[in-house]
């Protein structure tokens, strides 16, 4: 069967609201009412109705919607040694509420010790395939790991872990290639980076959010780049390059219909635009917070963006033909033919969901079709 790189004229970032069974079966294994096992068989139920549904629109490439996950990047990192997390207190400072999600920080060094769970995941997605369909797995990026252990919030425990960041980013290359290594022998060929720390480095308030200077934040893009690049360089597994790909989304933000960070990609085109190594990237152009289309001048030739101008945030139709129009005038950056369409991000980055039915999820992924169809014709 032949594998699909994708990405594909109409597609979707990853996640998917949960399913009010699948809501009840979390709560009910916290508390401590279920087991693992009994969660497991209602997750396993809800992400096989799931990737049905995912063929019946038409999509060509099949998620778990992140069903197992609390958060998209998170649980990931929780399944390394030297990470540890509690319920937080605060939560993260979104636009109109906070983001109650675990603090999660270093306890030791990070490395991988045994199989990591995501990669059972994505076996059981990968069962669903068909000639028609191929597996996707979406994982934070690697600059997203190390966003979570520099800002300033963590920084004491990974000083208390680490000599230095040099060290923390060594250790974030190995243990991601350990990882990659392992979910390339289950056979995963699409592997996806999700990644806000761009968003975060671009927004008027990086300096506070990163507790440092305009200097500080050039390193600091640097250090992005260079952590997000030296993973996929590194991933010619069996002497094939082309034998695995890796896309990327970048978003600002993504928690029950708010979001954390604006500004367009303008600062950092000439870092992740133009010299990241990836096959594609997924970016999110919903509204006026991403910035103008002229950064995409900085894609280089052949690569493809997929854009996020469908948003997931709320409920209502955005309408066919401003949309196309705004295909249209990204196509003076990056040729029609290197275009695709996609949903700004995921419908449920974390299990709360945003604030729209399954209905009307749905509908948006319907309406992404129906827009490529027209503006590409496949």
């Amino acid at each position: 069967m032949a594998v699909n790189y994708g990405p594909n004229r109409y597609d979707v970032v990853g996640s998917f609201l949960r399913p009010a069974k699948l809501k009840k079966a979390r709560e009910d294994f916290s508390a401590g009412a279920i087991d693992a096992a009994a969660l497991k068989a209602v997750e396993d139920e809800c992400i096989t109705d799931l990737i049905a549904k995912e063929k019946k629109v038409g999509l060509r490439f099949i998620t778990d919607g992140e069903f197992r996950r609390a958060t998209w990047h998170l649980d990931f990192m929780w399944a390394f040694e030297g990470i540890g997390h509690s319920t937080t207190e605060d939560g993260l400072p979104f636009h109109d509420e906070a983001a109650k999600i675990d603090d999660t920080y270093l306890t030791g060094k990070i490395s991988l010790a045994g199989e990591h769970p995501f990669v059972e995941h994505f076996r059981f997605v990968q069962s669903f395939e068909d000639e028609n369909t191929t597996a996707k797995l979406t994982i934070p990026a690697p600059a997203q790991f190390i966003e979570q252990f520099i800002m300033p919030m963590n920084r004491k425990a990974t000083d208390a872990a680490y000599e230095s960041d040099v060290l923390l980013e060594d250790d974030v290359v190995v243990a991601y290639l350990a990882f990659i290594e392992q979910v390339h022998a289950a056979g995963c060929r699409n592997l996806q980076f999700d990644d806000c720390s761009w968003g975060c480095l671009v927004d008027p308030k990086a300096e506070l959010f990163f507790g440092t200077d305009q200097a500080g934040l050039a390193r600091i893009k640097e250090t992005l780049l260079r952590v997000n690049n030296r993973v996929p360089s590194c991933c010619a597994l069996e002497g094939k390059p082309e034998d695995l790909i890796v896309n990327t989304h970048v978003c600002r933000g993504n928690f029950h219909s708010t979001w954390a960070c604006e500004g367009g990609y303008d600062d950092v085109a000439d870092a992740l635009l133009a010299n990241e190594h990836v096959n594609a990237f997924f970016l999110e152009f919903d509204d006026e917070r991403s910035g103008s289309f002229a950064p995409l001048s900085s894609v280089p030739t052949g690569k493809k963006v997929v854009l996020g101008l469908v948003t997931t945030k709320h409920a209502e139709l955005e309408d066919k033909q401003a949309v196309i129009a705004r295909i249209h005038e990204a196509a003076k950056y990056v040729p029609l033919e290197n275009l695709c369409l996609s949903p700004q991000c995921g419908f449920a980055s974390c299990e709360i969901g945003n604030k729209l039915t399954e209905e009307q999820q749905w509908a948006k992924v319907a309406l992404v079709r129906e827009i490529a169809e027209e503006v590409w014709g496949d």
